[in-house]
């Protein structure tokens, strides 16, 4: 994930790629120094679903068997940007 030298105000999803199994892990990333998102999982259908962080959208995930996703399931990353 590249950083850039501004600070994003709301936390932002992003996708992880796991190369040695089958699954890839979702992450909410938000700013250092900031409170955890909170993580809900809103079911749009049976085979979608919307990981919200803090009421906001930050990623819609489709899956072929219809499993639930948890908010544990989903990885909470602290952003540091250095702006020096």
């Amino acid at each position: 994930m590249p950083v850039s030298a501004h600070r994003a105000q709301a936390p932002e999803g992003a996708i992880l790629p796991d190369a040695d199994e089958e699954t890839d892990q979702i992450a909410v990333v938000y700013s250092r120094g900031e409170n955890p998102p909170v993580v809900t999982i809103s079911r749009i259908s049976e085979k979608l679903q919307m990981v919200l962080a803090d009421g906001i959208a930050v990623a819609i995930v489709a899956s072929h068997d219809g499993n639930r996703l948890t908010p544990q399931d989903v990885l909470l990353v602290e952003r540091f940007v250095s702006l020096g």
